[in-house]
């Protein structure tokens, strides 16, 4: 149903596809990913009754900010993108969208994100400016360093000191810890969907954590996700987080341990299912927030 409200936009202009396919909005796990570890700080910095409209602003934020960061990862990658396999059809690569329309596309969901931020307050707007540049600079950062997973771990978790200047106008320390466990999850899981293009992208000379790891991904992955968890256990007992709370971390853990379990013989298409796959594991925290909070 999803896929064919975006594919009857070609009715409006024959090229509208192209352009969601550069945005990624019709693959949107991308969204879910980045989605529920915000909305999670939105309901903490508010001690679980947000506003309204902090709720829309912050998810709609990551919508358009999660397709402008893909346009512009797409634009940085249009050289590359045609020599590994998953990811050759891409618009930019294939050539149905050139770099200029990619930039006016960034740019465009960029200053729309901003127009959102405006509706908050004046120290949310000075940090809107962090997620830019993170966004921003992550797709450049895998042709020097083998942390590129880092910094969109950095980009990815940038919501979260926002949620709570939103909330409270204050950034209190322990907002970090949780900032810290979304980094470690999002370098986990991207290790994931990074083993999938692995081949590729020793070919090609592309660095990533799954370059990095060898031998050892499954088990530095793992390790990442358990410290993750350990942050959020200790910021939900800073945050009088209780059962469900605790309930909803002990899920994720489930879920983490499935994804080790499922990628043993190391394919692609196993690592691809387990890098989907975190999408759960984030939602049934949030989930555990919201339940702890109404109860």
């Amino acid at each position: 149903m999803y896929l064919q409200l975006l594919k009857s936009f070609n009715r409006l202009h024959p090229r509208a596809w192209d352009f969601i396919q550069l945005s990624r909005m019709d693959r949107p796990i991308g969204i879910y990913l980045l989605l529920w570890p915000t909305l999670s700080a939105v309901w903490i910095a508010a001690k679980g009754t947000p506003t309204v409209a902090n709720v829309l602003i912050f998810t709609l934020g990551v919508v358009l900010m999660r397709a402008a960061g893909c346009a512009i990862n797409d634009f940085a990658d249009r050289k590359v993108d045609g020599h590994v396999k998953r990811t050759a059809d891409r618009p930019l690569a294939a050539g149905r969208i050139n770099a200029r329309e990619a930039l006016i596309l960034f740019a465009t969901l960029v200053g729309v994100s901003f127009l959102l931020v405006l509706c908050t307050n004046a120290t949310t707007v000075w940090l809107s400016f962090g997620a830019v540049a993170l966004a921003a600079c992550y797709p450049f950062m895998k042709r020097y360093t083998y942390y590129p997973q880092v910094v969109l771990g950095a980009a990815y978790s940038w919501g979260i000191p926002m949620a709570f200047t939103a909330a409270t106008g204050e950034l209190p320390a322990i907002a970090w810890l949780l900032y810290i466990a979304n980094l470690l999850w999002t370098v986990g899981y991207d290790t994931y969907y990074a083993m999938v293009d692995r081949d590729d992208d020793l070919k090609i000379g592309v660095k990533s954590t799954a370059i990095l790891f060898g031998e050892a991904d499954r088990v530095i992955i793992l390790t990442l996700q358990v410290l993750s968890l350990g942050c959020l256990l200790l910021a939900g007992n800073r945050f009088g987080l209780g059962g469900w709370f605790h309930l909803g971390l002990v899920a994720a853990l489930l879920c983490f341990a499935w994804e080790f379990w499922s990628t043993r013989k190391l394919d692609r298409e196993s690592c691809f299912k387990a890098f989907l796959h975190n999408h759960w594991a984030g939602l049934l925290i949030f989930i555990g927030i919201v339940l702890d909070y109404s109860f």
